[in-house]
C-alpha cells in the first residue's frame, strides 16, 4: 500500500533526527535531572525469550482466505518451530475510498469486529484456542494512527479525527502540510482524550474477551509517545503481553512500552550489501536504495556496515530487542521478494537474521521459497508446493530454542565479532550465554572466500548444525566458504 511505501522511505531519513531528540527525553526528568526510571513497567511473558515470529497474511494464505482454513496449517508451523503468530489486521476493511477491489487491511472499519471475509468471532476464538493448545501464541495487527472512512467513529465521534479546513482529513505530512496520499484512511486526533480512552478500551477488548497475547502496532511511530505510555500502562495491568512496534523509534522501547521493534536499519543495510556484492536482481522498487540515493555509492557497502548499525543501535537503545527479517508484507509488496533483493544470498542473509541478537521473522510463503510479490489490494493465492525451506528454518529455530546464546534480548548472549582476514566479505561472530555458545560465519559475497579466524572468543569444540560435522575452532585456522556460504556452529 502506498503509505507503507512512504513510511519505509522516511525511516532512514526523517527518523534519524527524531531519534536523537527522543533519546534525550528518555533519560531526562521534567526537572532536568537524569532519571533511570521507566515510564511504563513492562509486563512481558516469559515465552518470548526464545520465540520466533511468523507473519500470517490471512487473505492470501488459502484459497478460502479464512481463519478456519488457516487453522489447518498450525501443525506444520508448530513442527517448523514457530512460537508466535502475527496476524495482519483481522478487522473489516472500509469500503468508502478503498484502494483496489478488497482494499487495504490497514483501513479498519470496526476495531471490535472480524472481517467477514475471514469468518466470524467464533471462528477467531476457535483459532485462538487451537494456537494456545499447540503451545504457540498470537498477536494481532493494530492500526491506531488512522481508521477507514466508514468506521463508526467517523459519524459518532467526528471530533476523534484531525480536521483540515473544517473537514476530516487523511494523514498529512507535517513537514509539507500536504497529504501523504493515504486517501483510503482518516487521520486520528491524539489531542482528544476520549479518543485515546476509546482506543485503549478497544485494545483491551481483544485481550480480555478474545485472549490475544499482544499486538503488532502499525505506524506506532506516528502516534505520540505519551499515548503509548498511557496505553501500555493500562494493557500491562490486564496480563503479560507482547508488544511489537512497527517503527524504529527508541523512545517507545526505552520507556518500557514495547519490548521489540523493527530492525529496519539493519534490513536496509543487508539489502545494500546484497546489491553491492551483485546478489540481487533488478526489482521494480527498491526502497532502501531510494532512501540512500542522494550521492551515496552502493558499490562501497561491505559486511563492515553491519558493525556500524549494531554500534548505532547499542548507543540509542537501553532495552528491548529487534525483529530481524529478510521479508515482510511491506517489503514483499513494494520492494521485492527476498530472492529479488538477495538473489543467491537469500539463505545466507536468513541465517544472519536468525542468529543475530533479536527475534527472527518469517513472512507468509518464505518456507516454500515463493519468489512472487503478492497483490496487496486484491485476492491473491500462494502456491505452497513442497515447503522447500521448511527444514532449513526448522534447523535454525530448533537451534534457537535449545541454545540459550540465541535467545532474545537480555535472555540471550551478546554478539561478539570474530575478526577474520577479510571482514569486508565475511561476517563472523560468536554469542555465549550460561555456557551455551554459537559461532557463525557467513560469506556475504558472490565469490568463494578462504579466510583466517584472527581474533575473538570463539575457541572450542562445536557441531555444525546443517551438516552435523564435529569441528574444533581455534585462532589462525582457515575457513573456506563457498559463494554466499555459511557455517553455524553450536556447542550443544
Amino acid at each position: 500500500m502506498l503509505y507503507r511505501f512512504c513510511i519505509l522511505l522516511i525511516l532512514l531519513t526523517v527518523f534519524a533526527c527524531e531519534r536523537r531528540v527522543e533519546d534525550t527525553a528518555l533519560v531526562t526528568s521534567p526537572s532536568g535531572e537524569d532519571s533511570t526510571e521507566l515510564a511504563v513497567t513492562p509486563n512481558v511473558p516469559d515465552w518470548q525469550q526464545d520465540a520466533v515470529i511468523y507473519e500470517v497474511n490471512t487473505r492470501i494464505y488459502t484459497p478460502e482466505g479464512t481463519l478456519a482454513a488457516f487453522q489447518e496449517h498450525l501443525p506444520r508451523l508448530q513442527e517448523m518451530g514457530v512460537d508466535l503468530l502475527w496476524f495482519m489486521p483481522i478487522h473489516p476493511v472500509s469500503v468508502k475510498n478503498r484502494k483496489g477491489t478488497l482494499g487495504s487491511p490497514y483501513a479498519v472499519a470496526d476495531y471490535r469486529a472480524v472481517n467477514p471475509d475471514f469468518g466470524t468471532k467464533e471462528d477467531f476464538r476457535r483459532l485462538v484456542d487451537a494456537i494456545h493448545a499447540a503451545g504457540m501464541h498470537l498477536i494481532i495487527d493494530w492500526v491506531p494512527n488512522h481508521t477507514g472512512w466508514d468506521n463508526p467513529w467517523i459519524t459518532e465521534h467526528p471530533d476523534f479525527y484531525t480536521k483540515k479546513d473544517g473537514q476530516i482529513t487523511d494523514p498529512i505530512n507535517p513537514d509539507t502540510g500536504e497529504s501523504w496520499g493515504w486517501t483510503d484512511v482518516a487521520d486520528l486526533n491524539y489531542d482528544n482524550a476520549e479518543m485515546r480512552d476509546s482506543m485503549i478500551a478497544a485494545m483491551e477488548y481483544w485481550v480480555t474477551d478474545m485472549d490475544v497475547d499482544g499486538f503488532r502496532v502499525d505506524v506506532a511511530h506516528g502516534v505520540p509517545v505519551d499515548f503509548w505510555e498511557q496505553a501500555a500502562d493500562s494493557l500491562y495491568e490486564v496480563e503479560p503481553l507482547f508488544m511489537l512496534s512497527e517503527g524504529e523509534i527508541p523512545a517507545i522501547v526505552n520507556d518500557g512500552a514495547f519490548v521489540m521493534d523493527y530492525g529496519w536499519e539493519m534490513h536496509h543495510t543487508l539489502n545494500e550489501i546484497a546489491k553491492a556484492r551483485g546478489a540481487n536482481r533488478a526489482v521494480k522498487t527498491d526502497v532502501s536504495n531510494i532512501a540512500r540515493s542522494e550521492g551515496e555509492e552502493q558499490e562501497g557497502v561491505t559486511a563492515l556496515a553491519i558493525d556500524e548499525v549494531l554500534s548505532d543501535q547499542q548507543r540509542r537503545y537501553d532495552r528491548g530487542y529487534k525483529m530481524q527479517f529478510t521479508s515482510n508484507h511491506d517489503e514483499n509488496a513494494w520492494a521485492g521478494t527476498e530472492f529479488q533483493r538477495f538473489g543467491d544470498g537469500a539463505q545466507a542473509f536468513a541465517v544472519l537474521t536468525a542468529t543475530f541478537d533479536g527475534m527472527p521473522l518469517i513472512y507468509t510463503g518464505q518456507e516454500s521459497a515463493v519468489d512472487r510479490q503478492y497483490e496487496f489490494f486484491e485476492k491473491d493465492q500462494i502456491e505452497w508446493g513442497d515447503f522447500k525451506y521448511a527444514d532449513f528454518y526448522k534447523t535454525l529455530f530448533d537451534l534457537k530454542e535449545r541454545n540459550r546464546a540465541l535467545w532474545n534480548g537480555e535472555a540471550g548472549g551478546e554478539l561478539e565479532k570474530i575478526e577474520t582476514s577479510n571482514d569486508e566479505m565475511v561476517y563472523a561472530f560468536t554469542r555465549e550465554k550460561d555456557g551455551d555458545k554459537v559461532a557463525v560465519m557467513i560469506n556475504l559475497s558472490a565469490e568463494p572466500q578462504n579466510v583466517m579466524l584472527e581474533d575473538g572468543d570463539f575457541m572450542g569444540d562445536y557441531t555444525e548444525v546443517f551438516t552435523g560435522e564435529q569441528k574444533g575452532l581455534s585462532e589462525e585456522m582457515s575457513v573456506e566458504l563457498e559463494p554466499w556460504g555459511y557455517r553455524v556452529y553450536s556447542n550443544k
